[in-house]
């Protein structure tokens, strides 16, 4: 029979504790933001639909990001057992220096239309993390501000070969004059993609004012006011190029780049350089043949070409053909640290997060880039002590199964009479 007593007011006083309400509204959102889910979640809430939704969106019917997405879930993680994991050591080089953190910010284009601190927000954050911020051709910062707010952090920048070859030369020329080290050479952009969300949100760069943009700003005045009081949205490295902003995005995409393109810029630029956008085993073959530093497994987010390769499913294979001669990065598609950790553990040096850094940056400017980089540290941290490895270096193939859910039908079927 259960004993049963009254409280006591000593007891009552451990049990009962009241936690002091914090009044910055922003500051509590993104401490109650747990995943990058909810950091996506919350970028919904606060940003315009047509701006959201050129963020958040993909190619035609978007089955290259969900198939990436789904890639990372369809993975079986397999502990080791009584190994002293009470701190863990998440640091590594890549591209000829140091990172606190197998992860960097990918490139993203137009960056502060998701919020107007943009690029700024993003480089601060990557340098007072230790990690590498990329910033795009058609970045909404220039070269020379990126470089002002992460004067003492590692910056990248990704090329895009323009139509008019001399503005592109300008561009890798500048970049290496603010001692960005590495160079991302672009290389699945021949046209853009169809991005039907875009199209069906009738949204133009920079953003028109019509009725359904009115419409849909109502509820986000502050999204409008920080647009509209503040520089105006362009491509800010190729502001001396002339153009609109439509002509400078349609000059960035030239279905005649080739292999010629990459050895000029290879001449011009005197430090390391990777090429972004590998899709087959092949071409990254003859990349290591050229002496490449690396490249990026890279479907450009899903935005470029519907049903492309599975980045993550081509890692391993390309790992054991070329990563003995050049390195491996990977992006598309990552979410959570254990992504990171299983795109490690697979042969990747290195990984790239491009929507997830935008979720944060949309759901509170530099405080929720911050957020999204101490969620993917977390987890990675939390991967890897639940792995029981102190390292990355511990991390093998071993760690990772990649369950089929795509299996290539066997070309010989096709030749069988029906």
């Amino acid at each position: 029979m259960v004993q049963r007593q009254l409280p006591r007011p000593a007891e009552l006083r451990e049990l009962v504790r009241f936690k002091r309400p914090d009044l910055d509204g922003r500051r509590r959102r993104l401490a109650a933001a747990l995943t990058i889910e909810d950091l996506r979640t919350l970028a919904k809430r606060r940003t315009p639909r047509a701006a959201f939704d050129y963020t958040d969106g993909a190619a035609e019917g978007e089955i290259s990001l969900g198939r990436a997405r789904q890639a990372f879930q369809d993975v079986e993680l397999h502990p080791s057992i009584l190994r002293d994991v009470s701190t863990v050591d998440t640091s590594t080089t890549v591209f000829g220096g140091p990172s606190a953190l197998p992860f960097g910010i990918a490139p993203t284009g137009f960056t502060r239309l998701m919020q107007t601190e943009g690029e700024i927000a993003g480089a601060g954050a990557a340098g007072a993390a230790g990690i590498p911020f990329t910033l795009s051709t058609l970045g909404t910062t220039s070269i020379e501000d990126v470089r002002a707010a992460n004067p003492h952090g590692r910056n990248w920048f990704q090329l895009y070969v323009m139509r008019d070859r001399e503005v592109s030369y300008d561009l890798v020329r500048r970049a290496a004059a603010a001692d960005f080290d590495t160079l991302f050479f672009t290389v699945d952009t021949p046209v853009a993609g169809a991005r039907l969300r875009d199209k069906r949100n009738g949204f133009s760069i920079p953003p028109q004012l019509t009725a359904r943009t009115v419409l849909d700003a109502l509820p986000r005045p502050w999204w409008w006011f920080d647009l509209l009081t503040t520089p105006t949205l362009e491509f800010a490295s190729l502001t001396s190029t002339g153009g609109t902003v439509g002509e400078l995005l349609d000059a960035a995409m030239d279905p005649s780049i080739s292999f010629d393109d990459l050895a000029i810029i290879r001449g011009l630029w005197p430090n390391k350089i990777v090429v972004k956008g590998v899709q087959n085993v092949e071409d990254a073959r003859r990349l290591a043949d050229l002496g490449v530093d690396g490249v990026v497994l890279s479907n450009h987010g899903g935005r470029q070409l519907d049903r492309a390769p599975v980045p993550f499913h081509l890692l391993p294979q390309v790992v054991r053909e070329v990563g003995g001669d050049l390195e491996v990065a990977i992006d598309t598609g990552i979410m959570n640290g254990a992504d990171v950790v299983a795109s490690i553990a697979l042969g990747a040096r290195f990984t790239l997060v491009g929507r997830a850094y935008l979720y944060g940056l949309m759901a509170g400017g530099r405080a929720g880039v911050d957020r999204t980089v101490e969620i993917l540290r977390d987890q990675v941290v939390r991967t890897m002590k639940l792995l029981q490895v102190a390292s990355l270096d511990e991390l093998t193939p071993a760690h990772v199964t990649q369950l089929t859910r795509l299996v290539p039908l066997r070309a010989d079927l096709a030749a069988l009479p029906s």
